[in-house]
């Protein structure tokens, strides 16, 4: 299928032929669920922790003697029951990491691409490139597009004036090829991609 290209100034640049084995897929929303659970998973530090009887400081003394008290029999201070004890089952220190095949995940990838252009969120620009660093300038740019909520992805090398003009502009991320991934793609409005990221993905799906 062919789309439209335009220059960042809303200018129009030619048209571009997509692959449906890429763009043009029945999107499966199992797929894509899958793929952004794996990635959130994997993201996820893990590092929550709280701390069992044998770690807590407190005494170790039996609390008071075992008969004649009429009370209930306990030993330890420690035990989870009483204040400043420690916690029983409380989370420990782990990965929430699981595996997912590395086919589902670049299925995953291209459902989640055409899943932008059927809901006609896909933009594809000639280039992504800024002739200076001034946030203002860019900003304008993305006004004309009507950009207020997007991802832009461009080729290997992104351009250095571009990177740095954009990374102040809320709702705005900034990626190259090599870190496309579905959860950016999901939550960001429009996809913007360069004939660099198109070409690449092109021959990453071959």
């Amino acid at each position: 299928m062919d789309l439209t290209v335009t220059t960042l100034d809303g200018q129009d640049a030619g048209t571009v032929s997509l692959s449906d084995a890429i763009f043009g897929l029945d999107v499966r929303q199992d797929l894509i669920a899958r793929v952004v659970r794996w990635q959130l998973a994997k993201k996820q530090q893990g590092t929550h922790k709280t701390l069992t009887r044998g770690e807590v400081s407190r005494t170790g003394a039996k609390m008071y003697k075992q008969k004649g008290t009429g009370r209930a029999r306990h030993h330890s201070a420690r035990a989870p029951q009483f204040r400043g004890g420690g916690k029983a089952h409380g989370p420990v220190t782990r990965s929430h990491e699981h595996d997912l095949p590395k086919k589902v995940r670049a299925l995953g990838l291209r459902h989640a691409l055409s899943a932008k252009l059927k809901a006609d969120e896909l933009i594809i620009v000639d280039s992504l490139v800024a002739t200076e660093a001034k946030t203002k300038a860019l900003t304008g740019a993305f006004a004309s597009l009507g950009l207020t909520n997007a991802l832009f992805i461009g080729g290997a090398e992104l351009d250095n004036n571009f990177k740095l003009a954009a990374k102040n502009i809320p709702n705005v991320d900034v990626l190259p090829i090599q870190g496309i991934n579905v959860y950016d793609i999901l939550r960001r409005g429009k996809l913007v991609l360069s004939k660099d990221a198109i070409e690449a993905l092109e021959e990453r799906f071959k």
